[in-house]
């Protein structure tokens, strides 16, 4: 099979060589140890399609030991489609926040502009900068205009500015 949807955090686990499209839905949190699984589970996912608007329980301890510094870093080997545009700012750090996830050259970032300009600190966070300079094509699902500090921020994006 090449799809799997309707993930939740009651997923067992186990090994999915064949999936390619992966889609997670949850309206409890989603911790970094659960995405981490997701990857192990799905090693060669193309498209990651996340929806859940509920804030990580374990952030605050994540910030405490030094901003993230006991995590595993989650590679995303195969990801060139992601879809955050549903989520909490917590989701939206997870991915671009370069000492959680490290993401592939080219891929295409669906995304709400209002989360990602906090989550970036109005485009200006030093630690998301690498995993956005991978990002090549940015769909930003709740603005219609041109922003400057954006797109100096995201240098090798096509931005598709897209108001729902």
């Amino acid at each position: 099979m090449r799809y799997y949807t309707g993930i939740s955090n009651s997923f067992p686990g186990g090994l999915f060589e064949h999936v390619r499209t992966v889609s997670l839905f949850d309206e409890r949190p989603f911790e970094h140890e659960f995405f981490l699984r997701i990857q192990k589970s799905f090693p060669f996912m193309e498209e990651l399609f996340l929806d859940n608007d509920t804030a990580q329980n374990r952030k605050q301890s994540y910030q405490s030991n030094s901003d993230t510094q006991n995590l595993s870093l989650i590679e995303y080997t195969s990801l060139y489609k992601l879809s955050i545009n549903t989520v909490h700012d917590d989701y939206t750090e997870e991915f671009l926040l370069d000492a959680k996830t490290y993401l592939q050259n080219n891929l295409i970032l669906f995304v709400s502009y209002e989360s990602l300009q906090r989550v970036t600190y109005n485009f200006s966070r030093d630690a998301t900068r690498t995993n956005c300079s991978k990002i090549s094509k940015l769909h930003l699902c709740d603005r219609e205009s041109r922003c400057n500090s954006l797109e100096e921020y995201f240098p090798n994006a096509k931005i598709c500015y897209l108001f729902e």
